[in-house]
Order: structure tokens, then C-alpha cells, then sequence
């Protein structure tokens, strides 16, 4: 068992400024340490991470949430478990696969996406953090519940305070009160919503919930506010960290910048390699319901172990030059970098895989597509270097870039 000391600490600005030396030294030397601030063993291996996601033996459970998320979003399907979290699965999965992605929700994608690009295609300049990523996925959601986007900044504001509070590693107090302020503002905006479409049923996602059932079972009130609180957050800075990351790192490598220009069909390849190689989020927790041994020692029963999504996606042992950022690798599956069977690791695995991944990947597909096609010669501003931000989610804190301008 080794010491947090014994390598850079995930809570250390060392740690912030770049965690992938810090995740080579722990996946080397320190598979497996003990944090005394989060209280929780962190493991770093690949094998390990995979193992504990897919936990075919039950040896883990999702109870961390009770605590990590549930005062933020209420008790959500991430929290449940056997028959009750495949009935609740059954009830949300299907708006986020088969035709209600291909046929209600493709349209939402592709009319968000023109929409905020518009707003800058005639301008030969753009700031593709702030005035892309952060917006599209959040409009995205609310147009799909059935939302007024002109709460955009209020939906903005509740998701980076939730996402805030589970990042919360060091504890500090203002975050966790300002995290549950979010989850009584959310509520009171969002269940006179649901009652009132539960009375009026639309062709929108959120009256999809208001009517699901599935053997006799149907969502309350407070399931939907929480799967919406959710779906807003992880959602909204997942997929806005993986647009701002996909341009980030193409823009490093012109020549795959090139090639996804002229084909766009390697999106998917430009996204997944990306999933891997600079993953939105660094981290997930689980607990253990049993003494398991893993990779440097054994963790007991009751614990809580800090999965390092960002140092398994670089395990020299799964991928060859893990550290070189290379969408035509043949070491990574695009057929199923985007379900459970993946072979990296930024969405899950087993049976908590993120039911959002093929929506993150039909917005991705939509929104870099539409993006390379309005600024076909797109390169960093004079100037600029790019800054990473975020310990537990992760991704640029700008990208000002330089283009053509073009008509629409």
C-alpha cells in the first residue's frame, strides 16, 4: 500500500497545472494509495479501473453517491441497484437511442449547433469554449426536456455548481452549501414544470418520462427532477469539456485537423481518441462491498475507491505510446468506443455505462462536423496557449481560434 507522499497529490496545485506525470508515477509506482483528506484508496492501473467499473463479482456498489451526489440532485439511477436500476434504466434509455435520437432529437441537435455558429461564422474569430461548447450541450437538454432556453444561464449556473460540489475534493464549505442551494432552486423551478406537463403531454423528452412505464412502474415527480438535474449536469460539462478537448487537440496536430476536415467520418475516431487521451472526467468513485484485492494491496470492505479515469486511459500497458494524442491508433475501437463495450474508459463500463454516450456522440458528430464546415481553416489565435482546467472534470478554460469568415 503506498502513501499519498510518495507521488504528486490529486488535491496539489502541481496536480491541477497537469495530472498526467502525477498519474504515470502512481500507475508505476503507487497503484494504490490511500488518501487520507477524500478518505478513499485511488487506483490508477487500467486493469484495476476496468475491474472495478465492470465488478462482475458485486464486489462494488454505487453508495458513494448517497453522499456525492444525492444532496445535490436527489436520489438518482446512478444510486440504484438490481431490479430497481433496470426498471428505471428501461424507463429513460430509450430517449437516448434507436429512432427518438434518429428522428425527434437529431433535428434539436443540428438546429442548437447552426444556431450558436451563426452567431460568430461572419465574424473570423471565436472563442470556442465560451461561445460554443458551454452553450450547445445546456440549450441541447433544455430543447429536448421541453425547457425555455432563455433559462440558459440559469441551467449554466446549476450545472457548474453541481459539478463544483462533486469536485469538492478538499471539502470546502461554500462550495457544498452553494451545491444544496442548487438542488432546493432546481426542485422549485422544475416541479411545476413536471405537474404541468404531466397534464399536457407535448412530443418533448420530459413528457417521455411523465408517461413511461415499464412493468407497472412509473417515475415520480422527484425521479424525474432528479434524472433532469442529471442529465443537465453530466450532460452539459461532459459533452462541453469533449468539444472544447476534440479542438484542442486536433488543433495541436494540424495533420489530423487536415484529415477530419477533408472526412468527416473520422469524427467518431477524433472523438473516441479523445475520450482516452484527454477524458472530461478524470474520476469516478465507487464503494466497496466486499475486501478485494487489486493492483498493490488489498482495499476492505466499506471503502471508498477514487477511480483515475485520466491515468487508466494512459496505461502504457493497454495502449501503445499512450501519451501521443493519434485518432488513426489501432489500438482503440471506434465500433464500440461509444457502448459498453469500450475499451477505454471516460463513459463507464458494466451495468452504470452513461446512457447518454450515443447522444454526447450524435452531438459531437453534428456540432464538430457543422463547425469544421463553417471554418475550414480554423487555427489558434496569435498568442495563444492553452490552459487545461479541473481536477475531477477536466478541459480547456478557452480556445480563441481564427477563421474565414463565411455566409451561412
Amino acid at each position: 500500500m503506498s502513501t499519498a507522499q510518495q507521488v504528486p497529490d490529486i488535491l496539489s496545485p502541481e496536480f491541477a497545472a497537469n495530472p498526467y506525470p502525477a498519474y504515470r508515477a502512481m500507475r508505476e509506482s503507487a497503484p494504490l494509495i490511500w488518501h487520507e483528506v477524500t478518505q478513499s484508496y485511488i487506483i490508477s492501473r487500467y486493469d484495476d479501473v476496468e475491474h472495478v467499473f465492470k465488478d462482475k463479482n458485486s464486489e462494488f456498489t454505487t453508495d458513494n453517491y448517497n453522499w456525492q451526489i444525492e444532496p445535490v440532485h436527489g436520489k438518482t439511477i446512478l444510486q440504484l441497484s438490481g431490479r430497481e436500476h433496470s426498471v428505471r434504466r428501461a424507463l429513460v434509455a430509450p430517449a437516448f437511442r434507436g429512432s427518438d435520437l434518429q428522428e425527434k432529437f437529431l433535428p434539436v441537435i443540428e438546429r442548437n449547433s447552426r444556431e450558436l455558429i451563426d452567431a460568430f461564422r461572419d465574424r473570423g474569430f471565436a472563442d470556442l469554449v465560451h461561445d460554443y461548447a458551454t452553450r450547445f450541450p445546456v440549450n441541447v437538454i433544455a430543447d429536448m426536456l421541453g425547457l425555455d432556453k432563455g433559462d440558459h444561464d440559469r441551467f449554466h449556473g446549476w450545472y457548474t455548481s453541481v459539478i463544483a460540489f462533486l469536485g469538492n475534493l478538499s471539502g470546502d464549505p461554500q462550495v457544498a452549501a452553494a451545491g444544496e442551494r442548487t438542488r432546493v432552486e432546481f426542485a422549485e423551478y422544475m416541479i411545476p414544470i413536471i405537474q404541468e406537463r404531466r397534464e399536457n403531454l407535448g412530443d418533448d423528452l420530459l413528457s417521455a418520462l411523465c408517461a413511461a412505464e415499464v412493468d407497472g412502474v412509473r417515475m415520480s415527480d422527484e425521479d424525474i427532477k432528479a434524472f433532469c438535474s442529471l442529465l443537465l449536469a453530466a450532460g452539459g460539462e461532459t459533452t462541453d469539456k469533449a468539444i472544447a478537448s476534440i479542438f484542442a487537440n486536433l488543433l495541436a496536430h494540424p495533420e489530423q485537423l487536415e484529415a477530419v476536415r477533408r472526412d468527416h467520418g473520422l469524427i467518431p475516431r477524433a472523438f473516441a481518441e479523445t475520450l482516452r487521451f484527454t477524458p472530461p472526467v478524470h474520476m469516478i468513485m465507487r464503494q466497496s462491498a466486499t475486501e478485494v484485492a487489486l493492483s498493490g494491496g488489498t482495499i476492505p470492505a466499506g471503502a471508498t475507491v477514487t477511480c483515475l479515469i485520466g491515468a487508466a486511459n494512459r496505461d502504457q500497458t493497454r495502449y501503445r505510446d499512450p501519451d501521443r494524442f493519434d485518432i488513426f491508433r489501432d489500438d482503440l475501437t471506434t465500433t464500440t468506443a461509444f457502448s459498453a463495450a469500450a475499451d477505454h474508459l471516460a463513459f463507464a463500463l458494466g451495468r452504470h455505462f452513461c446512457v447518454g454516450a450515443l447522444l454526447a456522440k450524435a452531438e459531437v458528430e453534428i456540432g464538430v462536423g457543422q463547425l469544421l464546415d463553417a471554418m475550414p481553416d480554423v487555427r489558434p489565435a496569435d498568442g495563444f496557449d492553452l490552459v487545461e482546467q479541473g481536477v475531477f472534470t477536466r478541459g480547456p478554460q478557452s480556445l480563441p481560434v481564427r477563421f474565414t469568415p463565411s455566409a451561412v
